[in-house]
């Protein structure tokens, strides 16, 4: 029974960024109940599926969860989401707000019904700004962010990272600005809006580092961390591959040079400088990477194990499952899905002393838990058949 066990939170939201969010809620002990169309969460078909509507990213978003499927555009499925959202603490959503309200859902009209209500929109843009409206993926948040035109300053040319970077930051901080109002409304009573806007939080993401000489007014320089840009931190090449390593404190270098007996990159660069470290991080690194061909990989790995400097083979998506240090701590179980068989999740990384996380319920079908959910806030079974129908 997790730390938000007791608390109701209404899930409208879909796809990644909204999921994620309610996802950490679910899994901190919160009653989630999510509403979905009657064709589903439009991720449930993204992603390798046995059956349709089940995708491995659906279920690695939804789990914790009950589901409940109405249609919001017929005056029945409204009125029983709306006797719904009144036995809620939260209500957490990623739709434009414009068209949240044309359902009578908004923020006003939700007062209406329940004003204690915690009411979280996870918007494209801050709805106060020229931007407020206008439709955001995570690739179009990537590149309006900078993120994207980091990679440019290594390759020549923008990318979009290989992952939904954009989606789970802001699913993340989504789910920390609900637990921010959960503990105001502890100490008075009150709920309160709350928006999280993709686009600024992933500015303010990207830039945490790369505000560079951009921080100072007038500015000293350009924005951006030299550590990370224009041939700074790389994957080290090895006699048989790649591995990760970063010397980091004056002690790490001096003994990663020292145990390889290289006298002239010591008297090279003032190491104990910090200061002039970072001046000449480019250089220091190439070097670096120069000095690991001499080694094969475990040999490496060997070597900066025994220093106690930071050292990691790469792995992929597909063998990171066989990280001995994740098998100790069995991050990946096997659960048996009532409909998709034997399945593999990823726990609840997050650890309560007192009030432990865990996956209590597998990822639902669409609406599995629609006539559970409407008696129990009092509709009759003659209730739900009308809305049914």
């Amino acid at each position: 029974m997790g730390p938000l066990e007791g608390i109701r939170v209404i899930d409208l939201t879909a796809v990644v960024l909204g999921p994620m969010a309610t996802q950490i809620l679910a899994d901190y002990g919160a009653d989630v109940i999510k509403v979905e169309p009657l064709t589903g969460d439009l991720m449930r078909a993204n992603g390798m599926s046995r059956t349709k509507g089940m995708s491995s990213t659906f279920m690695n978003l939804n789990r914790n969860k009950k589901s409940v499927a109405v249609n919001l555009k017929t005056q029945a499925g409204l009125d029983a989401i709306k006797a719904l959202i009144k036995t809620a603490d939260v209500l957490v959503h990623n739709m434009r707000t414009k068209a949240i309200g044309r359902l009578g859902l908004g923020y006003e009209a939700i007062q209406q019904i329940n004003p204690e209500i915690i009411y979280c929109a996870a918007t494209g843009y801050a709805d106060d700004g020229a931007y407020a409206g206008r439709p955001a993926f995570d690739e179009i948040i990537q590149a309006a962010s900078g993120l994207a035109g980091l990679l440019e300053q290594e390759s020549g040319k923008p990318d979009y990272l290989p992952s939904l970077v954009a989606d789970k930051v802001t699913g993340i901080v989504t789910a920390n600005a609900v637990l921010g109002a959960l503990v105001y409304k502890g100490r008075t009573g009150k709920g309160q809006y709350v928006e999280v806007p993709m686009f600024e939080t992933m500015v303010a993401f990207t830039l945490t580092e790369h505000m560079g000489g951009q921080g100072f007014v007038p500015p000293i320089g350009p924005a951006g961390y030299a550590r990370l840009l224009k041939g700074g931190r790389k994957p080290c090449p090895t006699k048989d591959g790649y591995v990760a390593l970063l010397p980091y404190t004056e002690s790490h270098w001096t003994a990663f040079f020292s145990a390889q007996g290289r006298k002239d990159l010591l008297e090279k660069y003032d190491l104990g400088n910090r200061h002039e470290r970072n001046q000449r991080i480019q250089e220091l690194y190439e070097d670096l990477r120069s000095t690991t061909r001499e080694f094969t990989t475990q040999e490496l790995i060997d070597l900066c194990s025994k220093l106690d400097i930071p050292v990691t083979p790469i792995y992929t998506v597909d063998n990171i499952g066989e990280h001995e240090h994740l098998r100790s701590v069995g991050l990946f179980e096997e659960h048996t899905h009532p409909t998709e068989g034997k399945i593999k999740a990823i726990r609840p990384t997050t650890r309560f002393s007192l009030t432990p996380t865990a996956i209590e319920r597998q990822p639902p079908r669409i609406g599995a838990d629609t006539e559970e959910v409407l008696a129990s806030i009092g509709l009759s079974p003659e209730d739900i058949e009308r809305t049914r129908a």
